[in-house]
């Protein structure tokens, strides 16, 4: 019997969290309720407070688990991470967020001071960061960062804009431009990782 309810706690967690996932990426933190998620998993509001104790309990759970997913890309080879960043933004469907990149999820919850907190520290500390190792020159923090806020603007643009023509775009029509720009900003060196990158891209995300 007690194995049973384990089970049973566990698969009501999951459903939670699949479901806040989804209502937070497409919502927000503010304007996604409890009552909606509980709804979405089927099952009582209450068990949100049973299980997490509160919204902000379940919201960080939901941005613990975007934070390693994201951090996996940090994972693979250093000189594969700006073309992984491409691929993530253009070519993962990620069913879990309800189609939205978890860039995305987190700037719809920007407004909420934890999950800003929470944002910055994965993409500037993370990303930026990682980005910031492959710059050659000066600027490196900058440069760094204005690629950074490219393949957000990319995210943006597709998901939340949906500007026509960046929309419809295949990763194939699109990374030419971007290993250029990624070139300028990161680098001469970078001419000679990016022809590897596409390849090492490919390895990692086919694992």
């Amino acid at each position: 019997m007690g194995e049973g309810r384990r089970r049973d706690r566990g698969a009501t967690r999951a459903a939670l969290l699949g479901a806040a996932r989804v209502r937070f990426a497409r919502e927000g933190y503010e304007a996604a309720s409890v009552r909606d998620i509980a709804r979405d998993a089927g099952v009582d509001a209450t068990l949100i407070f049973r299980y997490f104790g509160s919204k902000q309990g379940l919201f960080d759970e939901v941005a613990k688990a975007g934070g390693q997913e994201g951090a996996a890309l940090l994972d693979g080879p250093a000189s594969a991470l700006p073309d992984l960043l491409l691929r993530s933004v253009v070519s993962q469907e990620w069913h879990q967020t309800g189609g939205e990149h978890p860039f995305v999820a987190m700037l719809r919850s920007s407004a909420h001071e934890p999950a800003h907190r929470r944002m910055q520290e994965q993409i500037c500390g993370g990303f930026m960061k990682s980005l910031e190792e492959l710059v050659e020159g000066p600027d490196p923090a900058l440069r760094a960062e204005l690629l950074g806020a490219l393949v957000l603007g990319i995210s943006v643009a597709r998901s939340v804009v949906r500007s026509p023509a960046l929309a419809d775009a295949s990763y194939d029509q699109i990374e030419p431009y971007y290993r250029r720009l990624a070139e300028a900003l990161l680098g001469p060196g970078d001419r000679e990782r990016s022809a590897q990158t596409g390849e090492e891209g490919a390895d990692v995300a086919g694992q």
